[in-house]
């Protein structure tokens, strides 16, 4: 083999095995507490329907009405376009009923598993999920009272 093709041959196997570690390494789902689903309902304010991930921001208000920002990662736009999502599917101001699954450290936001629309339609948003509605909320806890 030429010194050339050599060389070439080297570099293409050294920058290919650079470029998997950065597309394995961006798929992590560590950060999401798989299995633990919970459901909110709020308010859509932004659908971003870009690669390589989706998301939703919802702006879910609270038992004493503050509202609190979630934002939720979903899969990519050419799976949920299978499934019967487009860039259209939701719009700000939306109601709508979320099941998902939560980050592990606690602050708002998570991967959407399944969204209602304000019409009732049930879209998919993960692969092997349950099909069917979110189940409602659970009911705020009450404040407790100081001793």
């Amino acid at each position: 083999m030429k010194r050339g093709t050599m060389t070439r041959v080297m570099v293409t196997g050294v920058l290919a095995a650079l470029f998997s570690g950065l597309a394995s390494a961006h798929h992590s789902t560590a950060m999401f507490d798989w299995g633990q689903e919970k459901v909110l309902e709020g308010t859509v304010t932004k659908w971003q329907w870009t690669n390589p991930h989706t998301f939703i921001w919802v702006t879910v208000k609270g038992p004493t009405g503050a509202a609190k920002q979630y934002g939720l990662e979903g899969m990519s736009p050419s799976w949920l376009a299978r499934r019967g999502w487009n860039g259209r599917t939701l719009a700000t101001d939306d109601k709508v009923k979320i099941a998902y699954f939560p980050l592990r450290d606690g602050r708002p936001g998570g991967f959407f598993v399944r969204v209602t629309l304000p019409d009732g339609t049930v879209l998919q948003g993960l692969p092997g999920a349950p099909s069917g509605p979110p189940p409602a909320p659970a009911p705020a806890a009450a404040p407790k009272a100081a001793p």
